[in-house]
């Protein structure tokens, strides 16, 4: 928890641990239907989303979500030009995350973190909560981005997620392309 904030992190992943082609582009291949439906579930449930400019969620309640954008192009805290009711940019160098969240109307709740690498890693630093971590079994990304930044254990999920403290939990699969193994602080 940060503060009053239960942080819960939902990635998929390739079978070789990447959300990105080399270029950052998110590839139709890792989007399932099967992890699409968890993701969405999930984010119903949840009082925030957290991303990076190039991270983006096109589920049915999306515009309705109130979400915090990570930049570096504002000093601290403003709203989103976008979505000025909904959305605040964040740059955490200026304001910490429990002055975004106020800004979005937040005291507590669950707070999702969705991507990308910068993002997951500083959630990996100040601590998660949960950290769904969804594989496309039979998809490969040669070269691709990680889920974490490369110095965060060369950006492989389970080994920065290990080193963090988080242990693994049961391995489900969500049909015979995904998996999610739920990650999670002991005790």
């Amino acid at each position: 928890m940060i503060g009053a904030f239960r942080i819960t992190g939902y990635v998929i992943a390739s079978a070789d641990g990447r959300i990105a082609d080399a270029s950052g582009r998110h590839p139709s291949s890792l989007s399932l239907d099967a992890d699409r439906r968890f993701f969405e579930n999930g984010l119903d449930h949840v009082d925030a989303v957290v991303h990076g400019r190039h991270s983006r969620e096109d589920q049915p309640n999306s515009a309705g979500r109130r979400r915090l954008i990570l930049t570096h192009s504002v000093p601290a805290l403003a709203p989103d030009p976008g979505n000025p009711r909904g959305a605040r940019l964040w740059n955490p160098a200026g304001a910490s995350f429990e002055q975004a969240c106020a800004a979005l109307g937040l005291s507590s709740g669950t707070v999702a973190v969705i991507g990308g690498p910068l993002v997951y890693t500083l959630f990996l630093k100040q601590g998660y909560d949960c950290f769904h971590l969804s594989r496309a079994e039979k998809v490969w990304i040669p070269d691709g981005l990680p889920v974490f930044i490369r110095e965060a254990h060369g950006g492989e999920p389970e080994a920065a997620l290990a080193a963090a403290g988080l242990k693994p939990g049961h391995t489900m699969w969500l049909d015979d392309e995904v998996t999610v193994t739920d990650w999670e602080p002991p005790g």
